[in-house]
């Protein structure tokens, strides 16, 4: 069991999202950093489907009321164990009545823990994440507040043998921090209406830097920059909007739609980011900036295809020493 000492800024639980459900209006929401969340899961030996806890900014301070193996991924809040640093990206076991804590933000805004068993709330439609708008999913609908304690599943054999068998340095060589950017070039696909804007749109879009504006959350990033404008006013039917779909409403600034969004949407569609490049926006914070570069649909499509791969190795590369522990 986790128990929630001291709540953070923002923490809840999320797994890949309430998928299947968007044509009946219900919200996707999941990790806003779905790279980060399925690395930390495969390190403690989970499933990278199971659910996690999204630590944002400010972090809690948790103890962990019996033993167990964790990973933590993302944004680094300089995490400490029993008030010694950690490092992330790695597998770590934890004992009883250890308590976890979080300081100054070094990079990025949001750290995925992963507990071996994964976080165990009730699903509903197919999921754990947390809609905190509605109310609904992960524990309790809301994000956790002091004196909360955080059921964990039970873990498997190989769980089980790595928490009594690994060493310090057992897992270092594995996986390298990804690298977050302070203003990152952020790939999109040109959008269903990028040509019905003007000419000097289309150019700033890409030649420009664009602003996290504080009117941002799960739901969507407003930027603040280039003003954008249709050619001429246009009525549009409301279509489906994904995870990156930039959207233009009539004062000109773009909005990027994140884990959150609604189901559907009728402002123009500027640009769709690149599924890979999701975790470098989701990770910005108030008042940094992007850029946005223009890529392929195949191309993208290419470097999501790599990004799979890499998944899968590290898949391959964990099972191998999981076999060493058998």
């Amino acid at each position: 069991m986790l128990k929630i000492l001291k709540s953070g800024l923002q923490t809840s639980v999320q797994d890949l999202g309430r998928v299947g459900f968007q044509k009946y209006g219900v919200i996707v929401s999941g990790a806003m950093d779905p790279f980060a969340h399925r690395i930390a899961n495969l390190l403690t030996g989970n499933d990278e489907r199971l659910a996690t806890l999204e630590i944002t900014l400010i972090g809690p301070t948790i103890q962990f009321t019996k033993d167990a193996v964790i990973a933590l991924c993302g944004g680094d809040l300089s995490p400490q164990l029993d008030d010694n640093d950690i490092k992330m990206w790695r597998m770590l076991p934890v004992k009883k009545g250890s308590t976890l804590t979080f300081g100054e933000p070094r990079i990025g805004t949001r750290c995925y823990l992963a507990v071996a068993g994964g976080i165990d709330v009730p699903e509903l439609m197919g999921s754990r994440s947390t809609y905190l708008r509605a109310g609904i999913g992960g524990f309790q609908g809301r994000a956790l507040t002091k004196g909360d304690e955080v059921h964990i599943g039970k873990m498997n054999l190989l769980q089980t043998k790595a928490l009594h068998q690994y060493t310090e340095n057992e897992f270092e060589w594995l996986l390298p921090p990804v690298r977050y950017y302070e203003e990152p070039i952020i790939r999109m696909i040109k959008g269903k209406q990028f040509d019905l804007f003007t000419e000097d749109s289309k150019r700033r879009i890409f030649s420009e830097a664009f602003t996290v504006s504080a009117s941002s959350d799960r739901m969507g990033y407003r930027l603040e920059g280039a003003h954008l404008a249709l050619e001429m006013p246009t009525e549009l039917i409301s279509e489906a909007v994904a995870f990156g779909s930039i959207q233009v409403p009539a004062d000109g600034n773009p909005i990027v739609l994140l884990a959150d969004r609604q189901t559907t949407g009728g402002y123009p569609k500027i640009g769709q980011i690149i599924s890979v490049d999701l975790p470098l926006v989701s990770q910005l914070k108030q008042g940094q900036h992007l850029r946005f570069k223009e890529i392929s649909l195949q191309d993208a499509q290419q470097r999501l295809v790599e990004q799979e791969q890499y998944i899968r190795q590290v898949k391959a590369a964990i099972h191998l020493k999981q076999e060493e522990w058998t």
